[in-house]
């Protein structure tokens, strides 16, 4: 296919584009991409144009957002972070890497990468490649449910059974929590279940807070993970908690959050609310020293490795990377059918 690179010259105005090859510099290795996924979450709200990046800088210093000196860089080229690719070139001082391996890592929907040597890993051997699409995701979710600090026998919701909160439902599972899965989409609830979620909660038909307290004698979810990015369903979790209990909220929420009641049972019952993103140095400040960003998305990748987790039931379509308008349109549509959608190189 050449040299080709994802392009979003505007909201919903996106492209493949060509692009020259990059030189191959000391260290670096030169991937060509196999599979690229699409996140649900992050990258719609770049092609929607909701992303606060675009109408605010973001102060490295500050750590603040802050108004917007220039206009947007448009076009954001090649942004995406659920890649898996073959090893095409290695530079001569590279002995850990050499042509002809798969590797995951992040460099973008793009048909070909030069990257460091020492910024992707090698898949298992005997894994699909595709399932290294899901490091990513899989990172995310594992972040929320260290960041709940389940411990066996907890009863957790987790709110959003998309694909990171389904991947976060089967790690709750492993980590010994009793997880009712919440979700307005039945086929979604279906896919919970085979994850091993105790229970599920139709959001569409039901209060996920009377299931909840109903199952703990009144009490409520030790934990609530909340990974829709929907300020209803964030407050619902809230609604969902025991006194004192903590709510994760991990999804990246937009706009004005309108529904969300924070002066009715998170301030009466003492709720902990706390933010769990991916990117940041560990997943808990009290996990700090142990846990790091890397160390998240390889276990997760050795979960999957040694079938604790199959994440490939999540892929719904694979389309090619000349298709990816079609792609995106279709994540933006929201179908309920619609999970984890690919881009094949």
């Amino acid at each position: 296919m050449g040299n080709w690179v994802v392009s979003l010259a505007g909201p919903r105005r996106i492209s493949l584009e060509p692009c020259p090859p990059d030189p191959l510099g000391p260290g670096q290795v030169r991937v060509r991409t196999c599979y690229s996924g699409i996140s649900a979450g992050t990258e719609l709200t770049l092609y929607r144009g909701s992303n606060p990046r675009l109408s605010k800088d973001w102060d490295d210093a500050a750590r603040m957002f802050v108004p917007r000196q220039t206009p947007v860089p448009y076009p954001l080229i090649g942004f995406g972070y659920e890649e898996v690719g073959e090893i095409i070139e290695v530079a001569p001082e590279v002995t850990n890497r050499h042509p002809g391996q798969l590797v995951w890592g992040i460099w973008g929907h793009r048909a070909e990468a030069v990257l460091a040597a020492d910024a992707v890993r090698t898949l298992p051997v005997g894994l699909d490649p595709l399932a290294a699409v899901f490091a990513r995701p899989g990172a995310i979710a594992l972040t929320a449910v260290l960041a709940g600090d389940l411990h066996l026998g907890d009863w957790v919701g987790v709110f959003g059974q998309g694909v990171i909160g389904l991947l976060a439902t089967r790690l709750a599972v492993l980590s010994g929590a009793r997880v009712v899965a919440v979700d307005p989409v039945p086929d979604r609830l279906e896919h919970a279940a085979r994850y091993g979620a105790h229970s599920t909660v139709d959001a569409a038909r039901t209060s996920a807070a009377a299931v909840l307290r109903q199952a703990t004698d009144g009490r409520g979810a030790d934990v609530c993970l909340e990974l829709s990015g929907a300020y209803p369903a964030l407050h619902e979790a809230i609604r969902s908690t025991t006194h004192a209990g903590r709510v994760v909220a991990a999804g990246f929420y937009q706009g004005q959050a309108d529904a969300l009641g924070l002066g009715e049972e998170f301030h009466h019952n003492r709720i902990q609310l706390v933010a769990a993103q991916v990117s940041g140095p560990t997943p808990a400040p009290s996990m700090a020293g142990r846990w790091t960003g890397d160390r998240v998305a390889q276990t997760f990748m050795d979960l999957v490795a040694d079938r604790s987790v199959d994440p490939l039931p999540l892929v719904s379509h694979i389309v090619d990377a000349s298709a990816v308008a079609d792609a995106l349109a279709l994540l933006d549509r929201g179908a309920g059918d619609v999970l984890q959608v690919v881009l094949r190189f």
